[in-house]
This record gives C-alpha cells, structure tokens and sequence, in this order.
C-alpha cells in the first residue's frame, strides 16, 4: 500500500520507514506513538489552519503539543489563524483526518515545523492514511518542498 505521501518520497529518493498501527484502536498521535512505541516529541501531526486573509498554511508539531495560534498569527502577520474544518480538510489537501501528510498534498501550502524536529536525527508524520506513520531523517526533506522551522506551540 502506496499512499501519494510516500509515492513522492520514493520519487525523490528519500529513504523512510513505514509504521503501521492500523490493527489498533489508536486514534489521538499520543494514542499514535504510544501504540507504536515511540516518544512522543518526535511523532509529529499535520494541521491545516485558514488565516482571516483567507490564506492557509500548515503547521507540523509533535503530538503532545498545542499550536499556538496566536503566535503563528503573529509570525505570518496574519489577524487571525483558525483550524480549518474538518469537512474542508479532504478536498484542500486530498488527505482525511488524522491521515494527512505534510508531503503530497493537493497544493503547496506554506508550511512551517516546530524546531524541536531539529532535535532528532529521525520523525515520523502520517504517511498519508489513518493507520500509517513514515518515519524519515528530517534533514532529507528540507530540498523536497519549501518549509520554515520556528517556534510555533503553546509554552
């Protein structure tokens, strides 16, 4: 099983490791990593906000964290930053929830990683499909598409 997020990493060449708990009852990304075994500051969840411009953008944080809303606004001189809803997520980005990749969505979004996934030599992020994490070395993404690390959680 091929998800379009891992159709594109192999199309680049960048190595990854497939996670699957898809035979658990896990549902939050601390379910996730817990299930999986894995520390949860470096299990990463994709969220899709719209800005009061209209504009969305994508965050990547690790589970076990809050976005900051007020300080993404802040960093994107933006009014304001809301989640978008859930309904809109399939259609905006090809991905349903709790299955969406920050690689191989339908548009480039501005996209930006908390800087703690500087801190590891490897994290995982949905691979595309409920059930699937990938696994990959972070540095080798940061040529597949256009992305920013800043401090974007709650303290």
């Amino acid at each position: 099983m091929k998800t379009n997020a891992m159709r594109i990493l192999d199309s680049k060449k960048i190595q990854y490791k497939v996670n699957d708990y898809s035979n658990t009852d896990a549902v939050s990304g601390v379910d996730v990593a817990t299930r999986l075994g894995e520390d949860v500051n470096r299990v990463f969840k994709t969220l899709v906000t719209v800005a009061k411009s209209k504009k969305n953008y994508v965050f990547v944080i690790p589970v076990n964290m809050e976005l900051d809303l007020k300080k993404a606004a802040r960093l994107l001189n933006e009014k304001e930053i809301d989640m978008i809803k859930q309904k809109e997520l399939l259609p905006l980005t090809g991905y349903v929830h709790g299955g969406c990749s920050p690689f191989g969505m339908k548009k480039n979004f501005e996209t930006f990683f908390h800087t703690t996934a500087l801190d590891y030599s490897a994290i995982m992020t949905s691979g595309g499909k409920v059930g699937y994490q990938i696994e990959f070395n972070f540095n080798d993404v940061k040529d597949l598409f256009d992305f920013k690390v800043q401090d974007i959680v709650k303290d």
